[in-house]
């Protein structure tokens, strides 16, 4: 049917809101079997009906986000906010808190997740995806879903745990709403499109509702939210001291730092995550210019949409330490070498030579000729750099302290740094001011009674949260015992805040303790789960008890070494089998009773 020159008239006089609605109710109409006339609102002369009491009952939507750094999170965070004001119940959960096997009972799922490390789920995430690849998964034909998917190209199985879930939601019958979005780390434009993409798709699906209170609330949630400083909007501390913590004949630099917070109001829980903005060092990018032949004041258009002269550009926004195979390709690519041709062919030696070669060696060894604007488009964003924080707010007030580690290594007689431990660790000088925020790590909490007894495990810059654990159990006059099991490699050089531990130990506050050390003795290597394994029969009686058990420190290796030692414990002192034990660790894990910060 052709519409009335009236009916024209009144829609073209319609406001945004009121189209808005419009749309939606339309949608529902001709839904329902509706003539389009009737499905308009319209009566005989054209003139638009006002929008009835009620339309449709509203569907269940469910935003779900597993994250390990926090930028899962915030994504999901800002579905949410986008999607208010459809008609439908939206609700928002981190994965480690949503029961899955809900799952079966919802209607909508939109799931932002992120991959850790060599592919693995992000730490909150692991017992949900054990319950969806596992025998009790359910029948989700009812559902509809999609996966944004955040990851780092770097590592082989780029999104892998996104697309895991993606994969096994549909293998479980559920429909896609929308395919999977594969984000790198800058994902900030995918994502901004991607939860657009989905507005529009739930717009197809569901009425909206006109709600002028909900919006006004809207609006000021949003207001308040952007006077918090986080990742898009850091705070600008002062460095206040900085102290090398590892003695002269040290293998490692591991350095102590405090951070002048002011009268930011920024508050921060023992077990968070600080996030600092770091900076190149300008010796290095003066060599990537010098080298590629390149005008460091050309300017150059960076993925974020910034115009700005290469040399700032290479200083503040793009990643010139941390080379990955992604670059390596793109580099044979561009300078057509036939042996970094040759190396690319070889997938599995790629990574390995990615790893242990610095991305100035590369581009040294396989020249070419490349303008500003294409070496840009080559590199990674320079992303903030994540750090367990070192300190209990109670105990040291407007300040927070940080465990650095510095990476410093030679490559073909030319000594290299990772980016954060070059800046925070060597440009730095006390008194130099940094962007920093905080990030809430819900999963890595002490009990909420300081009666309760603790085990924390951890190797090397991983005592770091529990070192703040301690303040804080200081600080609330903890009654509950305290294990420490912590590795390093040497007792004499790598007693990370010896003189603290010492104290507590001596005062009480730290009930007991078991050091691995796996180069103090000249012919053997101990670990902490060797001293886990060692101690196992008092461990077991700490988690009969009701002990929270805590893993802080480098995931591939020493957690996973850790959680078997642990998998062997449960298994043997309980007398289960290894599935039984595997279930028992998952129940400690759900119970929040197994927490891990691992990187």
């Amino acid at each position: 049917m052709i519409a009335s020159e009236e009916l024209l008239k009144s829609v073209h006089a319609l406001n945004t809101h009121e189209l808005a609605w419009l749309s939606g109710y339309c949608w529902a109409r001709t839904q329902n079997g509706a003539p389009l006339a009737q499905a308009l609102g319209s009566d005989a002369t054209g003139a638009v009906l006002a929008p009835p009491e009620a339309v449709t009952t509203p569907r269940q939507v469910l935003v779900l986000s597993g994250s390990q750094t926090g930028n899962a999170r915030r994504v999901a965070e800002q579905l949410h906010e986008q999607l208010q004001g459809l008609q439908a119940e939206i609700r928002i959960e981190s994965i480690g808190d949503y029961k899955a096997r809900q799952l079966a009972e919802e209607d909508i799922v939109l799931l932002v997740c992120s991959t850790q490390g060599e592919g693995e789920y992000p730490e909150e995430a692991i017992s949900f995806a054990k319950f969806l690849f596992g025998k009790r998964a359910p029948d989700l034909s009812q559902l509809s879903f999609a996966v944004l998917a955040l990851g780092d190209s770097s590592y082989p199985l780029f999104c892998e745990a996104g697309k895991n879930f993606d994969l096994r939601l549909a293998e479980l019958g559920a429909t896609r709403l929308f395919d999977r979005i594969d984000c790198d780390l800058s994902y900030e434009a995918q994502a901004t499109a991607w939860r657009q993409d989905i507005r529009v798709v739930l717009h197809e699906q569901l009425t909206l509702r006109h709600d002028t209170e909900q919006a006004a609330a809207q609006t000021a949630a949003v207001s308040t939210a952007e006077q918090a400083y986080t990742k898009d909007q850091p705070y600008r501390a002062s460095l206040i001291a900085k102290q090398k913590i590892t003695s002269r004949a040290a293998n490692k630099n591991v350095q102590h730092i405090e951070i002048d917070l002011a009268d930011s109001g920024i508050e921060y829980q023992a077990g968070d995550a600080l996030g600092v903005y770091v900076k190149n060092n300008p010796e290095l990018v003066g060599a990537f210019l010098d080298t590629l032949q390149l005008d460091g004041s050309q300017p150059v258009r960076l993925a974020n949409g910034l115009t700005l002269p290469l040399e700032q550009a290479l200083l503040e926004h793009l990643e010139l330490t941390q080379n990955q195979v992604g670059f390596i390709k793109k580099w044979a690519e561009i300078s057509q070498h036939p042996e970094l041709l040759e190396r690319v062919a070889h997938a599995d030696s790629l990574h390995d030579y990615a790893a242990n070669t610095p991305i100035l060696a590369v581009i040294k060894a396989y020249p070419a000729n490349v303008d500003a604007q294409t070496w840009v488009d080559v590199l990674r964003p320079l992303t903030p750099r994540m750090y367990s924080i070192a300190s209990a707010q109670d105990e040291v007030g407007p300040e927070v302290h940080l465990t650095l580690g510095l990476v410093q290594y030679e490559h073909d007689g030319q000594a290299f740094a990772g980016v954060a431990s070059d800046y925070l660790g060597l440009q730095l000088d006390e008194g130099d001011e940094i962007d920093v925020f905080v990030e809430a790590n819900p999963r890595f909490r002490l009990p909420a009674d300081p009666a309760t007894p603790i085990i924390m495990i951890g190797s090397g810059t991983g005592v770091a949260p529990f070192r703040s654990f301690m303040q804080q159990r200081e600080a609330d006059d903890a009654t509950g015992p305290a294990w420490l099991i912590f590795g390093n490699q040497r007792f004499t050089d790598d007693f990370l805040y010896q003189s603290e531990w010492q104290r507590w130990h001596k005062q009480g506050t730290l009930s007991k303790t078991s050091f691995a050390w796996s180069r103090q003795q000249p012919n053997t290597k101990v670990y902490v789960q060797q001293r886990v394994q060692e101690n196992a029969a008092e461990l077991w009686q700490w988690i009969q008890q009701g002990a929270h058990i805590y893993v802080c420190g480098d995931a591939n290796n020493m957690a996973k070494a850790v959680e078997a030692a642990l998998l062997e414990l449960i298994s043997t002192q309980g007398q289960l089998n290894e599935e039984d034990a595997d279930a028992y660790l998952d129940q400690l894990r759900d119970d929040r009773r197994y927490q891990r910060d691992v990187y």
